[in-house]
């Protein structure tokens, strides 16, 4: 099976190696070969590589399972992999791992079913129930991150299996186990989601529903899942990851900015707002920042408020002066008395100057208004 690439690789990026093993992948509904006839493959390490069996369930099939698949054939022990889809259990019992059937859940066994009386498994520190894809993310999440990203420090594969969890597979068990994404009458439903989209990848009800079709339509949802996902581990390394750090860097520094310590200064725009909320709580910090100073792309600065209830909320921590808003030029900058203002939004979530120090005095006026 082909090497995943490192970072600084210039060969097969690692979509492309997944295709190829997607493209290569055998999936069938019937007995696989026995374990015993696979060589290493019945080891209990889950199995050499080229006689490696998944096994999962056939009939409909669901995101869960198709990423569940998808993640473990990143690992070099289940590169070369097959997939057996069954809920005979005799066939069950010949795979080195399944997901989403069997009803039972043991590591040591390579077992990742979710459906049986009594589970109640989550990642810690939430609580929604695991779904196949949690269940083979949290055994196996840090090795497939790293396959996908290449030399990371322990650090930050943890904020990257955390954030991965958070940003994309919690979703998908939410989504499988039923749960709605808020409480009391939506206004509207989401079908564009990746559950969804591999829902309609599943033959309908009017068309050829044998197991070779079946089959051939599930690799198609293990190709798009797994896609997905190295697309998004991906990001999280090389754009989420980097921002991060400048806003850590800005948290450092926030009290050489002003004595009050309410003032960031980001040294280059970047995404700031969820990492400033994760920051904080990290370190016991929540609701100290108020405004965020940065350049924007014509390097005059931007003077903007802290949302108050989440990154994504609308409210703030403190709106620029109520007399600012909507006041723009030479209009604001006497008004406020500070020169070289550009604008204050009508609602007061930001404001831009010409120079740093005129943005942070707009900072410092709006703290003390």
């Amino acid at each position: 099976a082909a090497e995943m690439p490192k970072r600084g690789r210039t060969d097969d990026s690692v979509e492309d190696v997944i295709a190829k093993r997607v493209a290569a992948l055998a999936v069938t509904s019937t007995s696989p070969v026995p374990k015993a006839e696979r060589g290493g493959a019945a080891g209990a390490g889950g199995g050499d590589a080229p006689g490696a069996v998944i096994g999962t369930h056939s009939g409909t099939f669901h995101c869960d399972e198709a990423l569940a698949c998808g993640m473990l054939l990143l690992l070099p022990e289940y590169a070369g992999a097959s997939i057996t889809r069954t809920r005979e259990g005799a066939y069950l019992d010949e795979c080195d791992i399944v997901v989403d059937v069997g009803g039972t859940y043991d590591a040591a066994a390579h077992r990742y079913d979710h459906h049986q009386r009594g589970f109640e498994e989550t990642l810690e520190g939430y609580d929604i129930k695991l779904s196949s894809a949690g269940l083979v993310y949290k055994h196996f999440g840090r090795r497939v991150i790293a396959e996908i990203v290449g030399e990371v420090s322990e650090a930050h594969l943890e904020l990257l299996f955390a954030k991965t969890y958070k940003g994309f597979i919690r979703e998908i068990d939410a989504i499988d186990n039923g749960v709605e994404v808020a409480e009391g009458d939506l206004k509207y439903t989401i079908n564009t989601n990746l559950s969804s989209r591999v829902s309609r990848l599943n033959p309908s009800w009017n068309e050829d529903t044998s197991d070779d079709v079946a089959n051939a339509k599930f690799k198609s949802a293990v190709l798009l899942t797994v896609t997905e996902f190295i697309q998004v581990v991906l990001g999280f390394m090389h754009r989420w990851l980097p921002a991060r750090a400048i806003v850590e860097r800005a948290v450092d520094a926030a009290e050489s900015v002003h004595a009050s310590g309410k003032i960031l200064k980001l040294e280059r725009f970047c995404p700031w707002k969820g990492h400033l909320y994760d920051i904080e709580e990290e370190r016991g910090l929540q609701g100290r920042f108020v405004y965020a100073l940065y350049a924007d792309t014509s390097g005059k600065w931007r003077v903007q408020g802290v949302p108050a209830s989440g990154p994504s909320a609308f409210d703030l921590r403190q709106a620029l002066p109520e007399p600012w808003r909507g006041v723009r030029d030479d209009a604001l900058s006497e008004l406020s008395g500070i020169p070289g203002c550009i604008f204050v939004h009508a609602a007061g979530f930001i404001g831009g100057n010409a120079t740093y120090e005129g943005a942070l005095a707009m900072a410092v006026a709006g703290l003390e208004a």
